[in-house]
């Protein structure tokens, strides 16, 4: 696909990114990106990510200083193949009858069913002492940090949850380890609680996800463009134990966001009745790409599908929404919010 101003002259846009968590949903934030970076027009100034957000900002990063625009690209595609070439190992995996159905979902799989059953009758710490995680493993050996942390290129702010004090910690590219990262994609179901410093961190989900604060004092541009994975709208009541702890999993994960909706919302609605002074606070722009029409069907189990199939058609919906929201929205960048964030705190279509 030819991308529509590629070879422009003109000075790059720049622009925020705000990347949600969502396992291996974050191949549609793959697809998004990838569609950002072969750009021209465009400069991602800085990336606020949590859990998978968190992990696609470390390998751009990365990338981008190795090699620049193509360099992120290159290195987004390493990473998502490794996730889903360690997939592999995985026991949980699709069961026959979803493979011959087409279904990504793990919902019939026997090794799902099990380990989520096994999940709630015991802790990670006694389902891994050993405290291991292969994941931890995969990023150190894909993302130099030490690159990372020189970047010059663009700001990193990763977050994950304190454990003890419940409030959100945001972790900045000059000293981003794979600790941090791995802190901010800590599920307690699944994983024993990340210690740096020696303070304990869960997902950043639970507090922001992501955290939209670092950009107003950090970058000069107002636009935050948020890659939405979890959707906010669900229809109908959800009526089994699954779906019943899925929605109130998706609730906690969107309440942070829905909070700063409501923040920028009340601060632009003073700026523009001229209560507030324009110098002393940020109008800030927001956008948003999203694909829940076709990434809501899929079902949550399918955030643990690590097939190389799966991700590549999450990328490709992932580039698709990104594409058509640039050919609808490239203009207002800079000019005007192009969603109304009012409507989505407040639970309207």
């Amino acid at each position: 696909m030819n991308a529509p101003g590629k070879g422009a002259k003109a000075s790059p846009r720049a622009i925020n990114l705000a990347l949600q968590g969502g396992g291996a949903h974050g191949a549609f934030t793959w697809g998004v990106l990838d569609r950002v970076l072969e750009d021209e027009r465009l400069h991602i100034e800085a990336i606020s990510g949590t859990s998978a957000g968190a992990m696609n900002a470390a390998v751009v990063a990365d990338g981008i200083m190795a090699g620049g625009r193509e360099g992120a690209r290159q290195c987004l595609r390493r990473f998502w193949k490794a996730v889903s070439d360690a997939g592999k190992k995985s026991p949980i995996q699709r069961s026959p009858i979803d493979v011959f159905m087409g279904n990504w979902s793990l919902d019939t799989s026997p090794s799902y069913i099990f380990f989520d059953l096994l999940g709630r009758l015991a802790s990670p710490y006694e389902l891994n002492p050993l405290n291991l995680n292969p994941l931890q493993d995969l990023i150190e050996g894909i993302v130099d940090f030490e690159r990372v942390r020189s970047c010059n290129k663009m700001k990193i702010f990763i977050s994950a949850t304190n454990v003890e004090t419940g409030r959100v910690k945001v972790f900045d590219r000059g000293d981003l380890t794979a600790e941090m990262v791995m802190a901010s994609a800590c599920l307690p179901f699944l994983f024993q609680a990340v210690e740096i410093a020696g303070t304990p961190y869960w997902d950043g989900g639970y507090m922001g996800n992501p955290v939209l604060h670092p950009f107003y004092g950090n970058c000069a541009s107002n636009d935050v463009v948020i890659v939405q994975l979890n959707p906010i709208i669900r229809r109908g009541v959800p009526k089994s134990a699954r779906e019943i702890l899925n929605r109130v999993n998706e609730i906690t994960f969107n309440a942070s966001l829905l909070r700063d909706f409501r923040a920028i919302n009340f601060v632009s609605r003073l700026l523009e009745e001229g209560k507030l002074e324009k110098g002393d606070y940020k109008h800030v722009l927001i956008h948003r790409i999203e694909g829940e029409d076709e990434i809501k069907p899929l079902g949550a189990s399918s955030k643990l599908n690590a097939e190389w199939a799966f991700l590549e058609h999450l990328f490709d919906i992932g580039y698709r929404r990104a594409d058509a929201w640039l050919a609808e929205n490239f203009e207002h960048l800079g000019k005007r919010s192009t969603v109304d964030i009012r409507a989505m705190y407040q639970g309207e279509p």
